[in-house]
């Protein structure tokens, strides 16, 4: 990325910071996928149990390979040959979790988090039963407005997010959201984080790179 928009995200970077802090998450920073697997090794350990949301954003620094090669207990919900019964049960069971690695589909930097998603399971866990929740995100997260935030999620993640898994929505097959009934509909659930009663428990992550919806 040209260095004088990376100018520009550190400004918002900052802000965006400052007022996750206010709110009781805690915010990082990280420049490289390195920087935040070195992070991480010092988290995953000591057969902590780790659950993770449906993210690409965790697929593209390769966070599932670092989970699977550390020394916790992981509820996988990507493991071969389980039934939609059992994803469930790996659900349940990531709400118990020590840990819980996600992403969001929106950040505002007056330090609010935006997600919308289908089965809840993912918004359920940022909200309340993890220990704790890390959540990583990049800059092409980072919103001035909730406008803005909602506008990105209905016009961007959600039909990427339906192409990624081959789902049959209106927004897979316009590139926006039309407020489908279609029973693959992965927007039912629509949540703002902001001020956290219980202190950092949430722990957002910046890389300072465009990654994910």
């Amino acid at each position: 990325m040209d260095k004088n928009m990376l100018g520009v995200y550190d400004l918002k970077i900052n802000r965006l910071k400052k007022s996750l802090e206010r709110n009781n998450m805690t915010c990082d920073v990280f420049d490289t996928e390195e920087e935040l697997h070195d992070y991480f090794k010092t988290i995953l350990k000591d057969q902590k149990t780790v659950a993770v949301g449906g993210s690409a954003t965790l697929n593209e620094v390769h966070m599932l390979e670092l989970v699977h090669n550390s020394d916790v207990h992981f509820y996988d919900r990507y493991a071969p040959g389980l039934t939609k019964e059992e994803v469930n049960a790996v659900h349940h069971q990531g709400m118990n979790a020590d840990i819980y690695l996600t992403s969001t589909n929106a950040l505002t930097v007056d330090g609010c988090l935006y997600n919308i998603d289908g089965n809840g399971n993912r918004v359920a866990a940022m909200i309340y039963g993890p220990k704790d929740v890390y959540v990583i995100a990049g800059l092409n997260k980072i919103f001035e407005t909730e406008e803005e935030a909602i506008g990105h999620i209905k016009n961007v993640s959600a039909p990427a997010n339906a192409l990624r898994l081959g789902l049959n929505t209106g927004c897979a097959a316009t590139g926006k959201c039309v407020n489908c009934m279609s029973e693959s509909r992965i927007c039912s659930a629509y949540v703002k984080l902001a001020h956290q009663s219980n202190k950092n428990r949430i722990h957002i992550i910046i890389m300072k790179q465009e990654l994910g919806y």
